[in-house]
């Protein structure tokens, strides 16, 4: 059965393999939680059968965590909408929205390539902090695109923690559906939004690519 039982690699041992498309994200094995851990990064998504934990740091950018529980996949998405118009009904397919778009649809399509069905998804969703003054509608629109994007796929959220002034740290579970989140601390802020800020700049020289629709 997929996610039973311990999946530790012992000395020589290698990793479980990760499903096809992931190769390029870093694992490695989390002393604090005894967990196999992948860690997703800005504009990353991470998908998984396995007993593992997803995990990810953020401060404007929003996760959205999503799983089918009967299927037993699950995943974690960490997106920011690049500076530009705001985000509303009639702008879905704007150049900015069309970043989360293709965040959230990458995201839910990968999970029901593995089994998933759209009616059984949970979501849970994470971040959009105002953590600079130069980027003071960043975590809000960001929070206002996915909030939209799932009441018009008609997908349900079971939890969020969203808005705010801190950064969060966020460990996913995708197996059990279960979240660890840490608020952080102030001195943690100032590197997360030059991270961020910068990954906001770079979105913005990066050709728009094509619709995908989800399944």
């Amino acid at each position: 059965m997929r996610g039973s039982g311990s999946i530790r690699p012992g000395a020589g041992q290698r990793m479980p393999a990760t499903l096809p498309g992931f190769g390029h994200i870093k694992r490695y094995w989390d002393k604090a939680t005894n967990q196999l851990t992948a860690r997703v990064l800005p504009g990353e998504y991470y998908v998984s059968t396995h007993d593992e934990m997803i995990s990810t740091v953020l401060g404007s950018c929003v996760s959205a965590c999503i799983r089918d529980p009967v299927a037993a996949v699950g995943g974690m998405n960490h997106f920011m909408l690049p500076s530009g118009t705001g985000v509303g009904a009639t702008e879905g397919n704007n150049a900015a929205t069309r970043y989360g778009v293709f965040a959230m649809e990458h995201l839910i399509n990968d999970i029901l390539k593995h089994g998933g069905r759209r009616g059984r998804l949970e979501i849970k969703l994470f971040g959009g902090g105002k953590v600079l003054a130069a980027m003071t509608d960043v975590g809000s629109r960001n929070i206002a695109f996915v909030k939209e994007f799932l009441h018009t796929e008609m997908l349900r959220v079971v939890a969020e923690d969203l808005g705010g002034p801190w950064p969060r740290k966020v460990n996913y579970f995708p197996l059990s559906g279960r979240v660890l989140m840490k608020r952080m601390q102030n001195n943690h802020t100032t590197e997360l939004a030059r991270q961020e800020y910068e990954y906001m700049h770079s979105l913005e020289e990066r050709p728009v690519v094509g619709d995908i629709d989800l399944f």
